[in-house]
């Protein structure tokens, strides 16, 4: 009987531990998703760099990357002062960049192409950062990413790695990816604070 009750401890103790961490790690991260949404951009700074999602066939942009353009052309309008970096390279199952792909809408809504710089090189949120610092002067040291909502906190982390103050313009993430994007974003945010990209 003593025996059973050691192997039921044995079997328990770790399975709390488990599950322990596991309530602890989505309280910190959701934590880390609601603190992505500030400081909200009021237009104090010169560039917005906007990051890319994926193109569908036929050069469509998803859900996703629909939604990040709809509130880059919006604040643009707002903010005339604005430049915007659209960043995002060419994915293995993307026929053309991202980036050119959301330089057409925002051309095609009104925003002239000199407002526009196009870094199409990216394949992750830490280059569309990296090589979209490479396209701006020097003594850039502040800059309003534009992004899913639920992606904001991590490119903050990101930018901050490379210098940069930031605040932030969230795009609406769509209903319909909601669920699997946020938990595969707890999952990222967590290995962006490990190992830093």
């Amino acid at each position: 009987m003593m025996k059973m009750k050691k192997m039921r401890w044995i079997v328990l103790i770790p399975l709390l531990v488990v599950i322990s961490g596991g309530v602890g790690m989505w309280m910190v991260t959701s934590k880390w998703l609601d603190d992505g949404l500030e400081p909200k951009a009021d237009g104090s700074n010169e560039y917005a760099i906007v990051l890319g999602a994926k193109v569908k066939k036929g050069n469509i942009p998803s859900l996703s990357l629909q939604y990040r353009l709809e509130a880059a052309l919006a604040y643009a309008v707002e903010n005339p002062h604005v430049k915007l970096v659209v960043s995002g390279g060419q994915g293995l199952d993307e026929d053309i960049e991202e980036a050119i792909v959301m330089r057409n809408f925002l051309i095609e809504n009104g925003i002239t192409e000199d407002r526009i710089i196009v870094e199409n090189q990216s394949t992750s949120t830490y280059e569309n950062l990296l090589f979209s610092q490479e396209l701006l002067p020097e003594n850039v040291k502040s800059v309003t990413i534009i992004t899913s909502d639920y992606h904001l906190h991590r490119a903050k982390m990101l930018a901050s790695k490379l210098g940069w103050n930031t605040d932030v313009v969230a795009a609406e993430t769509p209903k319909v990816i909601e669920t699997k994007v946020r938990l595969r974003e707890r999952a990222a945010l967590l290995k962006t604070y490990i190992f830093g990209k």
